[in-house]
């Protein structure tokens, strides 16, 4: 039997290890967006969504943290201990915070609230913040500069050297162009987490996105292996997962393939859950499903087969290899 290594606050295992956790295929740690149970973070909403997270078999929960004033750190603390459960965080910038924007006042804001947010994981024990972390959450009128990229990669230089010090890996998450003008394909974040040289700014990949800008699964996910430290699974309507068009085959079969080992996040959104102002950011127009706790039920079982499934299929190959 293998052990698979990872601490209560969840990281990338094929980067660091802690506590040991017994695992007879994958070494994933499968994870659930805070967004599928709740739109706050009171102590009832923190209370009930990490609760049900752990009950239904996933070690990690996902918390917002783009509004860090909401968010009482030694309270959720607190709470994932008690449950045994880990934690990341993860934030979207805004179009008045955005390191990326030429305009000093507004950079300098996004930057604020990356560091906010930053302390906000730290508070509570995590050691991953990502996210749309480079740019605001939201269509862009015109292509990116030359100045929006410099501007980006000095802040998150900063923010990243910052991470370091605590202990917490920095993730930029490939959005498809409705969501940001900078980092659209696995390439772009590669060259953005080249630019910035720090060893804890890794890539995050998002099944969502990547049905709508990478040639196909396997190949986003070969172009950003060596620095891949997150994966969302999201499909193409964020509903139930195997109800759309995403590849989800393609995608485990890759990351299993490259000897991905990270945390494997399930992301949707609802209106009838999540605040009016995200709801609007992210174009949810319709919602896909009502039940949080059946879809996130039914989304466990699926990566939990399809990664077992990836697993002994990649082990087999490089069996035969050797």
């Amino acid at each position: 039997m293998h052990c698979a290594t990872f601490s209560p606050s969840i990281r990338s295992c094929n980067r660091r290890a802690a506590t040991t956790v017994c695992r007879a295929k994958y070494k994933n740690p499968l994870g659930l967006h805070s967004s599928v149970w709740t739109g706050t973070w009171e102590k009832a909403a923190a209370e009930n969504a990490i609760r049900r997270t752990k009950e239904l078999g996933y070690q990690l929960i996902e918390v917002s943290v783009g509004e860090p004033e909401t968010i009482d750190a030694e309270m959720t603390k607190s709470i994932l201990e008690d449950n045994g459960l880990a934690a990341s965080g993860s934030l979207g910038l805004r179009f008045d915070a955005d390191i990326s924007s030429e305009d000093p006042e507004c950079s300098r804001r996004g930057k604020e609230l990356l560091i906010a947010s930053l302390k906000k994981v730290h508070g509570f024990g995590g050691n991953f913040l990502s996210g749309v972390t480079h740019s605001a959450m939201g269509k862009y009128d015109q292509p990116a500069t030359k100045a929006n990229w410099e501007n980006s990669v000095k802040a998150l230089r900063e923010v990243g050297s910052m991470a370091q010090d605590l202990d917490i890996d920095v993730g930029l998450e490939v959005v498809n162009r409705y969501e940001s003008n900078l980092v659209n394909t696995a390439s772009q974040a590669m060259e953005m987490v080249s630019d910035i040289g720090l060893p804890n700014v890794v890539v995050h990949m998002d099944s969502y996105h990547m049905n709508i800008e990478e040639d196909s699964m396997e190949a986003g996910i070969r172009t950003c292996a060596a620095n891949l430290g997150y994966v969302h699974i999201g499909e193409a309507h964020r509903g139930y997962l195997g109800t759309g068009s995403v590849d989800f085959d393609g995608l485990f079969s890759e990351l299993m393939r490259v000897g991905f080992d990270g945390p494997i996040v399930f992301e949707s959104f609802s209106s009838e859950v999540v605040t009016a102002a995200l709801s609007n950011a992210l174009s949810v127009w319709r919602n896909m499903w009502k039940d949080s706790s059946d879809l996130a039920s039914h989304a466990y079982a699926v990566m939990d087969g399809k990664l077992t499934s990836a697993w002994i299929k990649a082990s087999r190959e490089n069996s035969t290899q050797q």
